[in-house]
């Protein structure tokens, strides 16, 4: 069962995090294809809400690298930054959101026990 398409869970996605996604996955250390990194593109664009970020909120995060994330989230209203990395997100309730683990969402959203 996946979460995605359902009101329980609506990935958002900017062209700069596609941007992110295909470089990293495009690194050789992923042994992926191009034909299956587009693929993995063209599904996460399909089935995200698409969001334009118009205001930057740079320095905020101990990663600066992760400030975009924040800025997309940000735009999007969202709730929560799912992560593994949520010490990198400290701070968020001043946007009203959280970072949370997948496991930890999954239990919030009565997915999981």
């Amino acid at each position: 069962m996946t979460l995605v398409g359902t009101d329980k869970f609506i990935p958002c996605i900017s062209i700069g995090l596609i941007l992110e996604y295909e470089d990293v996955l495009s690194r050789k250390l992923h042994n992926l294809s191009k034909n299956q990194v587009k693929q993995f593109l063209d599904y996460i664009c399909l089935v995200s809400e698409h969001t334009k970020v118009h205001f930057l909120w740079r320095p905020t995060l101990k990663d600066p690298s992760d400030d975009m994330l924040l800025e997309l989230a940000v735009a999007a209203r969202a709730s929560y930054i799912i992560t593994y990395n949520t010490v990198d997100f400290k701070g968020l309730h001043k946007f009203n959101m959280e970072a949370i683990k997948p496991r930890d969402f999954l239990v919030k959203v009565g997915e999981l026990s």
